[in-house]
């Protein structure tokens, strides 16, 4: 079992590492990380919010799904946190491309997938058609982690599979 999960542990870091370092491009250098910042505490709470607030309904409803989805999200990614303490690729491998101000809190799960994940799939439930814009959104921000050097793809995958279960369990039990 032991050689199976160092098997696997030197595949994700070779992922890691083409994705990383040999897609980098000036292009994706600029586009990725202003489209990251999507899922960070200030832009998901702030576009939710402004939704939930300015929006007619259904949309309202939807918007006030996101945000409650995105508030329970975070309970589970601060318990993952502190009881799997991993290290950020960009400090654990080295010549790792990374952008000015990195995060320096621990990796598992990508906290900014879980938010991305939480906030869109609830507006994907209550709008179907949505689903064509929002899940290449939410997808492109989790690629962005791994590419900024932030991220390994377990993290990224751990956080959509959080975001959005908890998203779906949020609507279904909506009251």
């Amino acid at each position: 079992m032991r050689h199976l999960f160092m098997k696997m542990h030197l595949l994700e870091q070779r992922m890691f590492k083409w994705i990383n370092g040999r897609l980098h491009h000036p292009v994706l250098n600029f586009w990725l990380f202003y489209l990251t910042h999507l899922g960070g505490a200030t832009s998901a709470i702030g576009i939710n919010l402004l939704i939930w607030a300015l929006s007619p309904e259904p949309l309202r409803t939807a918007g006030l799904k996101a945000l409650t989805a995105l508030a329970i999200s975070h309970l589970p990614v601060a318990v993952a946190k502190k009881l799997y303490p991993r290290m950020r690729p960009y400090l654990a491998l080295p010549g790792t491309n990374t952008f000015h101000n990195p995060l320096k809190d621990h990796s598992f799960p990508s906290g900014h997938t879980t938010a991305i994940f939480a906030s869109t799939v609830p507006y994907m439930m209550a709008f179907p058609a949505l689903t064509v814009i929002l899940l290449p959104l939410a997808c492109i921000v989790g690629f962005s982690r791994i590419y900024l050097g932030l991220h390994y793809p377990s993290d990224v995958f751990a956080g959509a599979v959080i975001g959005s279960g908890v998203a779906a369990g949020t609507v279904v039990l909506w009251f």
